[in-house]
């Protein structure tokens, strides 16, 4: 029997020791199913071993972006019997089931990250910022009273198991950081108007036409569409999470079909056509600047004291990120669903970034990984990676409709299927050049 194993690893030692056990299993002794998998067993162990001795790889810092807990919903159709009134704090609104939502994952990430963060406040070490609407902020104040406790001198009211933290903002006209889609952005609006000339968008149209009408009629709504159905299923569903009642004709088979379209209508916005263009108009600009932070980290990691950012935002703002990775699963994020990057120092004193997606608390985060990248991907490899995603001039590139880069100073146009190389492991941190394999020119 003949076994043949691939493992990545960045430790060379660690990948010769492997191979030469996996050698072993040419020892005719060694044939037997039994045999072997008695063997298999023991190798999984040297393998643990082996990577232990080789060296460990060392966090130093994390970015958290998370969407808000449960709210209630941004509206109500003519015919709904729930109207405003309904909610206690009326539409969009953070509910006390997403005040929990966020005070849980706040305490999930403090036994994740205990030791790594203080166990008291700091406010040297971790940073947070929320788009300026209430679920987001209350959300932020939620997550940091389970992440951080007061303890000790800390505690200012013995009856209070609270401290306040600050969350930063800023007025949601300036906002161009965390909430997306950015509107204000004529090549994305082009980029849109194309999307719906596509034959996927007009097949989607066509698929959907009778339920839209019935749901129109049902609604009271003037007009539904594949793009706005989402308002609907989302009333409905924070209704059905509410245990308010409805209509009769909301039957499971119709909200399966608004769930789909509710889905669908994040990957209109930034994963249907023209992705890498969209996704440099809109999640880029987010990305853009966590790698800046993570970049400006790594370059003083030994005397940087900040170890956490956090953004509290949205679904939209988790999709856009993801999209902009490639990484997007078509599927709404959940309420308290977060996008966690770790930056690592290696033994060997580069750094590398894991991704980790955490859209189900009852269960560990579960690992990411950038196309074309091992999971803990070398930092200036994942810079070169996502660079065509990255804008270099928003609001220039807002207004034109060709693709930029930067060489030498000057302005130049790449192609679409530019793409960068990966470097050697053990460089410098900081990305000094990406070669496009189809454009001979270095930016």
């Amino acid at each position: 029997m003949l076994f043949f194993f691939k493992v990545q690893h960045q430790n060379l030692n660690f990948q010769f020791l492997f191979f030469c056990a996996v050698m072993e299993l040419r020892i005719p002794s060694l044939r037997a199913s039994l045999t072997t998998l008695v063997f298999l067993q023991k190798l999984l162990i040297i393998v643990i071993i082996s990577d232990a001795a080789a060296g460990e790889r060392t966090r130093v810092f994390v970015t958290v972006l998370y969407r808000h807990g449960d709210r209630s919903p941004v509206g109500a159709f003519p015919t709904d019997p729930h109207q405003e009134s309904a909610w206690p704090q009326g539409f969009e609104q953070l509910t006390q089931e997403g005040m929990r939502q966020h005070y849980q994952l706040g305490q999930r990430l403090r036994r994740r990250y205990d030791g790594f963060l203080n166990a008291a406040y700091n406010r040297h070490e971790v940073m947070v910022r929320s788009t300026d609407y209430d679920r987001t902020l209350m959300s932020a104040e939620a997550h940091l009273a389970g992440l951080y406790p007061p303890e000790g001198a800390q505690i200012f009211n013995a009856s209070l198991a609270w401290q306040p933290i600050p969350v930063h903002t800023v007025p949601q006209a300036e906002e161009r950081l965390l909430s997306f889609p950015l509107h204000d952005c004529r090549k994305y609006e082009r980029l849109m108007n194309e999307t719906r000339e596509t034959d996927a968008y007009k097949n989607m149209t066509d698929t959907y036409e009778d339920f839209l009408a019935m749901v129109s009629n049902k609604t009271g709504l003037e007009q539904v569409t594949i793009e706005s159905a989402w308002r609907v299923y989302d009333t409905l569903f924070c209704e059905d999470k509410h245990n308010l009642k409805h209509p009769p004709w909301v039957t499971p088979e119709v909200m399966d079909e608004l769930k789909e379209l509710n889905d669908l209508a994040f990957s209109i916005m930034f994963d249907m056509y023209n992705r890498t263009e969209k996704s440099r108009l809109q999640g880029g600009v987010l990305l853009d600047q966590i790698l800046k932070n993570i970049s400006a980290v790594a370059a003083d990691a030994s005397h940087q004291p900040l170890k956490m950012i956090m953004y509290s935002a949205h679904d939209t703002t988790i999709v856009a990120l993801q999209s902009a990775l490639n990484v997007f699963n078509g599927k709404e994020p959940p309420y308290a669903s977060c996008h966690i990057f770790e930056l690592f120092q290696e033994d060997n004193g580069s750094f590398s970034i894991a991704m980790f997606y955490w859209n189900d608390t009852s269960t560990e985060p579960y690992p990411l990984v950038l196309p074309g990248c091992e999971h803990y991907c070398p930092l200036e490899d994942f810079i070169c990676h996502t660079k065509p995603v990255i804008p270099l001039n928003w609001k220039e590139q807002c207004d034109k409709n060709t693709d930029q880069r930067m060489l030498g100073g000057r302005r130049h146009y790449a192609p679409e299927h530019c793409q960068p190389i990966s470097w050697p492991r053990g460089r410098s941190h900081k990305i000094e050049r990406c070669v496009c394999s189809q454009w001979r020119a270095v930016f």
